[in-house]
């Protein structure tokens, strides 16, 4: 619920405040989050498996709503957040900003399996359809950038994390499988299986179980599916 009246900068929503945007926060997006039913499958898996003092790799940092809810309510030792679109990045800024995030690093850049030279990026004028696709809506884009590409194995020696959370809209069929997760105790993954199929779905539990981890169905509900060690 909003709770400060028709005036205030923000949404609340899980005891967050998420500041209002004229093109972030509007219709489904605006209601999902007075309604606390925004990416609610991922937050009630995130509630029953991640610890307090917990290393989290984010993948697809959205508007910054996982990763402060990690900080805050979760309260994980460190959160490094991957997002592509560069439109957001100030947006994350300021959700983290109105809630006192300090340890969330958020890095405007693409994670892939062998990294690689810069790729463009297209900025549309609704910031939540910037993509790298330029053949969506052309007429839309308002700038192309160059966003960097991060390797891999190199992100996952650095940050070490316990804990992955991933929503990378397709992605995941390929760069999960390509990665040494075992150092996680759990992993939330949204699947795409519109996009990736069966046979991109068995890649991320195949590359979940060589890591150790197993489907855990008490934190999982449809396309959000949550991997544990040891339950």
């Amino acid at each position: 619920m909003d709770g400060d009246g028709p005036k205030t900068p923000f949404l609340r929503s899980r005891g967050l405040k998420i500041p209002k945007h004229p093109q972030i926060t509007t219709g489904r997006v605006r209601g999902a989050i007075r309604d606390e039913t925004y990416e609610r499958k991922e937050c009630d898996a995130v509630s029953r498996v991640v610890h307090e003092g917990d290393r989290v790799l984010e993948l697809g940092g959205g508007i910054g709503y996982m990763s402060t809810l990690l900080s805050v309510r979760r309260k994980v030792a460190r959160v490094v957040s991957y997002e592509a679109n560069p439109a957001l990045i100030a947006y994350i800024a300021s959700v983290h900003a109105a809630n006192e995030v300090t340890n969330v690093e958020v890095r405007n850049a693409l994670l892939t399996a062998e990294g690689g030279e810069p790729v463009d990026f297209h900025v549309r004028r609704n910031f939540l359809g910037s993509s790298m696709d330029r053949e969506a809506d052309p007429e839309s884009i308002t700038k192309t950038v160059k966003i960097d590409q991060h390797r891999l194995s190199d992100v996952l020696e650095e940050v070490q994390p316990e804990v992955l959370v991933c929503d990378i809209e397709g992605a995941e069929a390929d760069l999960l499988p390509a990665g040494d997760w075992s150092r996680l105790r759990c992993a939330i993954i949204e699947l795409h299986p519109q996009w990736i199929g069966q046979s991109g779905v068995q890649a991320v539990f195949d590359a979940m179980h060589r890591a150790g981890l197993t489907y855990f169905p008490k934190a999982s509900e449809a396309k959000v599916v949550t991997f544990r060690k040891g339950w």
